[in-house]
C-alpha cells in the first residue's frame, strides 16, 4: 500500500511538473510581440524550472537508481525548452517576412526603390530579430548545443521562402525534379547566392555594422544558410544513387564543381557564425556530405574503376588497338615532349583515359582519397598496359626463333605483306606504344596535380604506408620530413623505360639475325662464283641481304621516333659491321684474298653504307658511323699502286701511334682501325709480301 502511495505520488509530481512546463511555454511564447520590447521573463522561469528538475532528478537518480523515469521527464522538459524558443523565434521571424514583403522578396531587391516606411517597418524587425539572438547567447552561454547551432536569426527567416521555393521545385513531382539533372538544382543554389548578393553586401551589412554581429559577412552568411538545402536533397536522393553509379559519378563531379564555383567567388566559413563557434573554419564543401561517408565513397570508386577498366578493356579489344596513327593532334606540352612520336591507336586512348581519371578527381581537396584514386583506378590501367606488352614481346621471343613470326592478338595485325617486316612492325608497336605512355608520364609526374600529391604522400604516415607496399609507386624517403626524390610515377617510368630498351634489343637481334642470315649465302657462293663482275655491278647474291637491310630500316625510319631510330640504327650497323668484318676479311688466311675478290669486298662496304644511306635520307654524314671500320677494311683491301705501298709502309714500319693514326687517315680516311688489324687485313691480299 505504502509503494502504490509512493508511486502515485511520483506520478502526481511528474504530471504537475509537465504541466507546469507547457504553461510557461505557451506564456513565453505569447510575451513575445513584434510591437513590443523584447521580454523573455517566462522563458526564464521555464529555463529555471527545467534546471531545477533536472539537479533533482539527478540527485534522485543517484539515491534510489531508477535512471529510466528522470531520463523521459529530463528529455522532454529540455525538448519543451527547446521548441518554444523555435515559436518565440519564430512569431519575430514571421514577423521580418511579413516585412520583407514589401520589398518583393525573394525576389532580387532594389533597395533604392522601396519607400522609406516599408524600409523602416524591415530594418525594425530585421533589428528586433538580431536583439532576440543577442539575448538568447546570454541566455544559453551555457549550452554549446544552442550557441554552436545556430545562424544569424534574420537571415534564417529570409531563406524560408528559398527554401521552400527549393522544395517546389526539385523535391515534387515538377519537371525540374530529375536525378540525372543535379547540375540543375547546383545552378540554381549558385543563382541565388548572386542575384542576392549585393542586397546582402550593402543593405544587410550596414544592419549589421552597429550590432554584436558585426564581424558577420552578411553574404557568406546567407550563402551558408542556403547549403543546407542541398545537404538535405543530395541526402535525400542518395539511395536512389548508390544503385546507378554513373548518375552518382555524375552528383559527386557536379558537387565538386558547386564548392570550386563557391571558392572562386569567395565563400568560406571565415565571417559566418558557424566559422566563429567551429573549432576548424575550413569549408569542406558539399561533396562531403557524399564523400564524408566511407560506404558511398567507397562505392563511387568502385563505379569508377569499373568504368576505367571497361573502357580500357574496349580499348585494347579494337581492331585497330594496334595501329600507329597518321596525325598528331597533340597538346602544346605533350607535343613537345613527345618529339615526333607517332603512338599506336590505343596508347593515345589509353593516355586520354589516364587524363579523364585525372579529371575526374583532382577537384577532391582530401589527399587521401585523391591517393586512394591513383592507387585504386590509375596504376592499374598503366601497369595492365605494361603486363599487354610485355607478354607481348615474352610471346614474339618464343615463336620467332628462326622465322619472322606473327604475335597472335597481341600486337595487332599490319597490313603490309612483307613477311621480312612483319615481325619488325610488330615490335615497333611495341616501342612506341611504351615509349609514348612512358613520355606522357614523365609530363604528368611534373604537373603541380601529381607534385603537391606526392609531396603529400611523402608527409603523411597513413599515406605512406599504402605507398610503400604498392610496387608501382617509387621508394619513398627515410624521413618524412626529407623533400620527395623524383616524381610520384617515377617507378612506372623506368619500368615503361625497360621494356623500351627490351624492344630495341629484339628489334636489333631480328633485323641482324634476317641480314646475316641473307648475307651467309652471298659469303658462302663467293668462293664458288668466278664470273668476274664489273666496278660498277652487284653481285646477285648480295642483293637479298641489302634489300632486307633497306627494306627494315625504312620500316624503322617511318615507325619509330628519330631518337630511337638512331640509337636501333647505330648498334644494328655497328653489329653488322663487326660481323660481315670478321667473317669476310679478319678470319681469313694469308694471301687468300684475289684481286677480284678484293675489288669486290671494297664495293661492298661502300654498298652497305649507300643502302643505309638511301634507307635514311635524313641521316647525312652519321650513317657511315657505324661502318667505318668495315669502309675503312675495304679501302685497304682495294688501294692500288702507290697507295698500296704507303698503307704497307706506315702500318708495318715502326711508327709512333700517333704518327700512325695521322697517316692511316690520310690514307684509308679514319683510324678506326688498329695497327694490328691493317697488318692482318693486308696480309689477306694475294699480293702482299710482307
Amino acid at each position: 500500500m505504502h509503494r502504490k502511495l509512493r508511486e502515485q505520488e511520483s506520478v502526481r509530481a511528474y504530471v504537475q511538473i509537465i504541466h507546469r512546463a507547457l504553461q510557461l511555454s505557451e506564456a513565453a511564447t505569447a510575451e513575445i510581440s513584434p510591437n513590443r520590447p523584447i521580454i523573455v521573463s517566462e522563458y526564464r522561469t521555464l529555463q529555471a524550472l527545467v534546471s531545477a528538475v533536472k539537479q533533482g532528478c539527478s540527485r534522485v537518480s543517484d539515491v534510489t537508481g531508477e535512471v529510466d523515469i528522470s531520463l523521459r521527464l529530463v528529455s522532454f522538459l529540455e525538448e519543451t525548452k527547446r521548441q518554444t524558443w523555435l515559436n518565440m523565434k519564430g512569431v519575430l521571424s514571421n514577423a521580418l517576412l511579413a516585412a520583407s514583403e514589401n520589398l518583393h522578396w525573394p525576389m532580387p531587391v532594389d533597395y533604392s526603390t522601396v519607400s522609406p516606411e516599408h524600409r523602416k517597418a524591415f530594418e525594425d524587425a530585421f533589428h528586433l530579430l538580431l536583439d532576440f539572438q543577442e539575448i538568447g547567447e546570454k541566455l544559453h552561454a551555457d549550452e554549446d548545443e544552442y550557441v554552436r547551432k545556430e545562424s544569424l536569426y534574420p537571415i534564417q527567416a529570409l531563406v524560408q521562402p528559398l527554401s521552400q521555393r527549393f522544395k517546389y521545385h526539385f523535391e515534387g513531382p515538377r519537371q525540374t525534379n530529375k536525378l540525372d539533372k543535379p547540375e540543375w538544382y547546383f545552378t540554381h543554389i549558385l543563382n541565388v547566392s548572386h542575384e542576392h548578393r549585393f542586397f546582402f553586401d550593402d543593405v544587410i551589412q550596414r544592419l549589421l555594422v552597429s550590432t554584436e554581429f558585426s564581424d558577420v559577412d552578411a553574404w557568406r552568411e546567407f550563402t551558408c544558410n542556403l547549403l543546407p538545402m542541398l545537404s538535405r536533397h543530395i541526402s535525400r536522393t542518395m539511395p536512389s544513387l548508390l544503385s546507378h553509379p554513373p548518375l552518382l559519378a555524375h552528383t559527386i563531379y557536379q558537387a565538386l564543381a558547386f564548392d570550386a564555383s563557391l571558392r572562386e567567388d569567395g565563400f568560406s566559413l571565415s565571417g559566418t557564425l558557424s566559422g566563429r563557434y567551429a573549432d576548424d573554419i575550413e569549408w569542406k564543401g558539399i561533396h562531403e556530405v557524399i564523400l564524408g561517408r566511407k560506404e558511398w565513397f567507397d562505392r563511387w570508386v568502385e563505379g569508377e574503376k569499373a568504368f576505367a577498366l571497361d573502357r580500357y578493356y574496349e580499348i585494347l579489344g579494337a581492331k585497330d588497338a594496334w595501329t600507329i596513327t597518321d596525325d598528331a593532334a597533340e597538346s602544346e606540352d605533350t607535343a613537345r615532349s613527345n618529339n615526333d612520336i607517332r603512338p599506336t591507336v590505343s596508347a593515345r586512348q589509353l593516355k586520354s583515359l589516364v587524363e579523364q581519371v585525372t579529371d575526374r578527381y583532382s577537384p577532391l581537396p582530401n589527399f587521401t582519397q585523391r591517393t586512394r584514386f591513383l592507387i585504386d583506378v590509375q596504376l592499374p590501367l598503366l601497369e595492365g598496359y605494361h603486363g599487354r606488352i610485355s607478354s607481348s614481346l615474352d610471346a614474339f621471343e618464343s615463336l620467332s626463333s628462326s622465322l619472322v613470326s606473327a604475335v597472335p592478338g597481341a600486337l595487332g595485325t599490319t597490313s603490309n605483306g612483307d613477311t621480312w617486316n612483319r615481325g619488325i612492325m610488330r615490335l615497333c608497336k611495341a616501342l612506341v606504344s611504351a615509349r609514348y605512355i612512358s613520355i606522357a608520364m614523365e609530363v604528368w609526374g611534373e604537373d603541380l596535380f601529381f607534385l603537391e600529391l606526392w609531396t603529400e604522400i611523402n608527409l603523411k604516415a597513413s599515406l605512406r604506408a599504402r605507398a610503400e607496399i604498392h610496387p608501382s609507386l617509387p621508394n619513398l624517403n627515410n624521413l618524412a620530413t626529407d623533400p620527395p626524390d623524383g616524381t610520384i610515377f617515377e617507378e612506372l617510368v623506368q619500368q615503361y623505360e625497360k621494356l623500351v630498351t627490351r624492344t630495341e634489343d629484339m628489334i636489333v637481334q631480328q633485323v641482324c639475325t634476317e641480314v646475316e642470315t641473307a648475307w651467309k649465302a652471298h659469303f658462302t657462293s663467293q668462293g664458288r662464283d668466278s664470273t668476274p663482275h664489273s666496278d660498277v655491278s652487284i653481285s646477285p647474291t648480295l642483293l637479298p641481304a641489302l634489300s632486307m637491310l633497306s627494306s627494315h630500316l625504312s620500316v624503322l625510319r617511318r615507325t619509330l621516333p628519330r631518337a630511337n631510330t638512331n640509337t636501333v640504327y647505330r648498334r644494328i650497323g655497328s653489329h653488322l659491321n663487326t660481323h660481315i668484318l670478321q667473317r669476310a676479311i679478319l678470319y681469313r688466311r694469308p694471301r687468300e684474298v684475289t684481286d677480284a675478290e678484293r675489288k669486290a669486298l671494297r664495293r661492298e662496304s661502300e654498298l652497305w653504307v649507300e643502302t643505309c644511306r638511301l634507307a635514311l635520307p635524313d641521316a647525312g654524314d652519321r650513317v657511315e658511323v657505324p661502318w667505318r671500320r668495315l669502309v675503312q677494311a675495304g679501302r685497304v683491301l682495294g688501294a692500288d699502286d702507290e697507295a698500296w705501298a704507303q698503307i704497307l709502309k706506315v702500318s708495318f714500319d715502326d711508327l709512333g701511334q700517333e704518327e700512325w693514326e695521322h697517316k692511316a687517315t690520310e690514307l684509308i680516311h679514319g683510324a678506326e682501325l688498329s695497327r694490328e688489324e691493317v697488318r692482318m687485313i693486308s696480309r689477306t691480299r694475294e699480293d702482299c709480301t710482307l
